[in-house]
C-alpha cells in the first residue's frame, strides 16, 4: 500500500501559500491536509483584503476543512505530520524550519530559502542531522519554456553562454493588485519591512539568482547589488535592486522592481551565447542568430512538463516515493549557491563594493 502524507500548513505570510496548497491537494489519495498554524508576526497586519495572511489564512482552512491553531508547535505536538507547507517571513524560516526537521518533518519552503546566508546555512544544517528533506519552490520551477531553454542551452543551442538577464513580470508590489489597503497598511506588511526579510532584492532578483546557475551550469564568485526606495515611503525596505553577479565565465544581471507599471520588454530570462541570444517569452523560447534582426529565425514551443510531476505536490511526492531525483531548483545544493548571491548582493547594497559570494565564512561547494 502507497504512503498518504499527512499536510500542515505552517506560515501564511506569503501569499503563494494558495497556490501550494493547491499543488498539494491536486495529489489526490496520496495526501491528507490535515491542520494550519500562522506565524505571529513581529508588526501585526492589520488589513485583511486578498493577498494578506488573514485572508490566506481564513481561505485555506475554509477550502481544505483544516483544523485551525494558533500555535504551529501545538500543531505539530498533536497531529502526525509528513510534509510542512512553509510560508511564513522569509526572515523565520531558519528557526520554523529547525523546528519541523528536528520532529521528522519534510519541509516545503517558498522561496527565497531564507533572509540571508546564514539562515539558509542554519536550515541545511538541520536537514543533514535529521536527514529529513527541504524543498524550495519557485514559480519559475514550473515553466515549460525555462526547462526547455535550459535544454536547448546544454545543447549548445546558442554557443557558449556569457551573460544571462532576467527581471520581475511588471509589478507594484504584493499588495497592488485591487487590494483596498492604505499606505499604513502596506507599512504593517512584512514585505515592507527589511527586518522580517521584506523588500524588492529578496522577493524578485531571487527568481535569477537561481535560474543563472542553473542555465550557467557553473558556480558565482562575486555580486555587486544596488537598492533604492522609490515610490514606498512607509517602508524601510527597498522597492527596487539589482544584482550584478560575478560567474567564472560569465556574468548575471537580476533585476527586481516594485515600481515598474509596464516596462515593454520581455523580462525572460534572456540568455546570451557565442552564437545567438534566446529569449523566453510565455510559452515559447525565441532564438536570435542573424546580426542585426529585430525577428527570431526559430521560435521553440516548449515541451510539457514530465506528466506526474507538473506541479510542486506531485513533484515532491514523485521523490519522496521513488528516490530519483529531485527537480534542480527544488534541491538544496542550487538553494544554497542562489542564497549565497543574494547574500552578498545585500552586502554590497550597504557597503558599495563587490562582494564575494564564498567568502570563507561557509563553504557550500
Amino acid at each position: 500500500m502507497s504512503k498518504v502524507y499527512n499536510i500542515a500548513a505552517i506560515g501564511f505570510a506569503h501569499s503563494h501559500i494558495r497556490e501550494n496548497l493547491h499543488d498539494f491537494f491536486s495529489c489526490g489519495d496520496k495526501v491528507k491536509m490535515v491542520a494550519a498554524a500562522d506565524i505571529a508576526p513581529k508588526v501585526p497586519s492589520i488589513n485583511a483584503e486578498p493577498g494578506t495572511r488573514t485572508a490566506g489564512l481564513k481561505d485555506a482552512v475554509e477550502r481544505y476543512k483544516l483544523k485551525a491553531y494558533d500555535d504551529y508547535t501545538n500543531l505539530i505536538a498533536e497531529n502526525e505530520i509528513d510534509i510542512a507547507v512553509v510560508c511564513c517571513e522569509n526572515a523565520f524560516h531558519p528557526y520554523v524550519s529547525e523546528t519541523l526537521l528536528r520532529k521528522g518533518i519534510h519541509v516545503v519552503l517558498e522561496k527565497p530559502m531564507a533572509a540571508d546566508m546564514q539562515g539558509a546555512m542554519r536550515i541545511a544544517r538541520a536537514a543533514r542531522e535529521t536527514g529529513a528533506k527541504v524543498f524550495t519552490n519557485w514559480p519559475s520551477a514550473w515553466s515549460a519554456a525555462c526547462r526547455t531553454a535550459k535544454a536547448l542551452c546544454d545543447k549548445g543551442e546558442i554557443g557558449k553562454l556569457f551573460k544571462f538577464t532576467h527581471r520581475n513580470a511588471d509589478s507594484q508590489g504584493a499588495l497592488s493588485y485591487g487590494q483596498k489597503i492604505t499606505e499604513t497598511e502596506k507599512g504593517r506588511e512584512w514585505w515592507h519591512q527589511s527586518e522580517a526579510g521584506g523588500g524588492a532584492l529578496l522577493d524578485y532578483c531571487c527568481y535569477g539568482a537561481c535560474m543563472s546557475g542553473w542555465f550557467l551550469n557553473d558556480a558565482p564568485r562575486a555580486a555587486y547589488g544596488l537598492t533604492a526606495n522609490f515610490d514606498s515611503p512607509y517602508a524601510d525596505a527597498e522597492d527596487y535592486a539589482t544584482i550584478t553577479v560575478r560567474f567564472p565565465k560569465a556574468v548575471a544581471i537580476l533585476e527586481g522592481s516594485w515600481t515598474t507599471v509596464n516596462s515593454g520588454v520581455p523580462n525572460g530570462p534572456i540568455i546570451f551565447g557565442t552564437e545567438g541570444t534566446m529569449v523566453v517569452r510565455g510559452n515559447q523560447v525565441e532564438i536570435y542568430k542573424p546580426r542585426h534582426t529585430d525577428k527570431p529565425d526559430k521560435v521553440v514551443t516548449a515541451d510539457p512538463l514530465p506528466q506526474g510531476r507538473e506541479n510542486l505536490g506531485k513533484e515532491v511526492i514523485h521523490h519522496l516515493d521513488t528516490g530519483e531525483a529531485l527537480f534542480p531548483m527544488l534541491d538544496m545544493p542550487l538553494n544554497l549557491q542562489s542564497m549565497s548571491i543574494l547574500d552578498a548582493g545585500k552586502r554590497s547594497s550597504v557597503s558599495g563594493k563587490l562582494e564575494l559570494t564564498n567568502d570563507g565564512t561557509w563553504c557550500i561547494g
